[in-house]
């Protein structure tokens, strides 16, 4: 195992550490009281556009998919890295144009679309013109059995029928999100797993209602937001279902692998943030005369979180070497391992680093605490929750003793 990248990456590696240090952490603060002061939230600022056009001219653009036709050909272990430095800010994601669930559904329709499917919505995703959203969880099932799912998709002569609700659908907000991949039961006969179609679902087709915008411990992510979907009656022609009936599940697990990396990176990314966040506070204040990262057990939460964080990333990178040389299959274990640890790591270094901060942690106005809190809680049930992951690998760990 080789955790060198590649000269490539190296060079992709530097050039966006230094785009975020002259063009988005300087503008991080003013974005998001500018937001915060709009009646409308749901809205791309001009900055975020501004940002995006440098970074495409800058060739820092679909960094995620490793080949030159669709991405920068780069590894997922060159791209882990990466990952990592744009998980350091809520924006960067999208300027670089490798924001969830945009990445996923892009890799979708890479492996899975049809010319006319990758001409219709692939394109204008590369190039940023759109977002998108993934629509898979719903609210009358438990969720982290996918089989449970009880939306379907119904084929009718030349046509695929959409029935159900879906909530948590990310991104579904954003002003620019014009397409959906849509979930649901075509053949509820067939083996559990071959059940389910993916149907890519114009998001102005009639039939589909946009509920209501789900918040996270009262914020609701604008502009991006996770909304709640009733689809009823949408009636598309056939040929929107991805790779053709009954291979959602197929499709899901392909999608899932390297998505998993690049959240697992990004948490990583926001882990080293909040850490940097938490010595500063700790280095500066003082209490009972001594400075806050000397007094009682401070010096242990500062020590336990840079040994965490360095443990995740090397587990991480485990991972992401993994799907370069053994693809998913030859991954399974890593990928389920790295989401049931790095969402948990950066959730206790996030809440001790709220506790050093005192009551300015557990205010939005001056740090971003509480908002990096809902996200890794939220990472925790997000692609399937912990107990999932957890019982995933004991699976293959005692396959190995059969």
């Amino acid at each position: 195992m080789d955790f060198n990248i590649s000269d490539k990456g190296q060079d992709y590696l530097r050039r966006v550490k230094q785009f975020m240090e002259d063009e988005v952490y300087p503008v991080e603060g003013h974005y998001h009281r500018e937001l915060a002061s709009r009646e409308n939230r749901w809205v791309e600022l001009p900055v975020i556009r501004e940002l995006k056009e440098k970074a495409r001219a800058q060739g820092l653009w679909n960094m995620f998919f490793p080949d030159e036709t669709h991405g920068c050909g780069l590894l997922n272990s060159d791209y882990a890295l990466i990952a990592e430095d744009t998980g350091r800010s809520f924006i960067a994601p999208e300027i670089f144009n490798c924001n969830a669930p945009d990445t996923g559904n892009m890799e979708v329709l890479i492996h899975y679309g049809s010319d006319q499917q990758k001409a219709e919505w692939l394109t204008p995703l590369l190039e940023g013109r759109i977002r998108s959203a993934f629509c898979m969880t719903e609210p009358a099932v438990a969720s982290s059995d996918a089989t449970n799912m009880e939306a379907t998709a119904t084929v009718e002569g030349g046509e695929v029928v959409l029935n159900g609700r879906k909530w948590w659908s990310t991104g579904i907000g954003h002003p620019d999100c014009k397409v959906g991949i849509f979930m649901g039961v075509t053949d509820p006969e067939a083996h559990k797993h071959r059940r389910h179609s993916m149907v890519l679902v114009p998001l102005d087709t009639p039939g589909i209602t946009v509920e209501r915008m789900l918040p996270v411990f009262g914020a609701y992510d604008e502009p991006y937001g996770h909304g709640q979907v009733l689809f009823d009656n949408v009636r598309l022609p056939k040929s929107a279902i991805i790779a053709g009936p009954g291979r959602g599940f197929e499709i899901a697990q392909g999608r899932l692998g390297p998505g998993r990396v690049h959240h697992c990176m990004r948490a990583i990314g926001a882990a080293e943030r909040t850490l940097e966040l938490m010595i500063r506070r700790a280095t500066s204040r003082e209490a009972f005369g001594r400075p806050l990262a000397k007094l009682g057990a401070n010096p242990d939460i500062i020590a336990n979180a840079r040994m965490a964080i360095e443990q995740a990333r090397l587990l991480t990178l485990k991972c992401a070497w993994a799907l370069d040389t053994k693809g998913i299959a030859g991954a399974l274990q890593e990928v389920s391992m790295i989401k049931a640890v790095i969402p948990s790591m950066l959730q206790k270094i996030v809440d001790d680093a709220i506790q050093i901060h005192g009551g300015a942690g557990v205010s939005d106005d001056d740090f971003p605490l509480t908002a990096l809190f809902g996200y890794a809680r939220v990472l925790r049930l997000a692609d399937g929750p912990d107990e999932v992951h957890r019982a995933m690998v004991a699976r293959l760990e005692l396959r190995k003793y059969k």
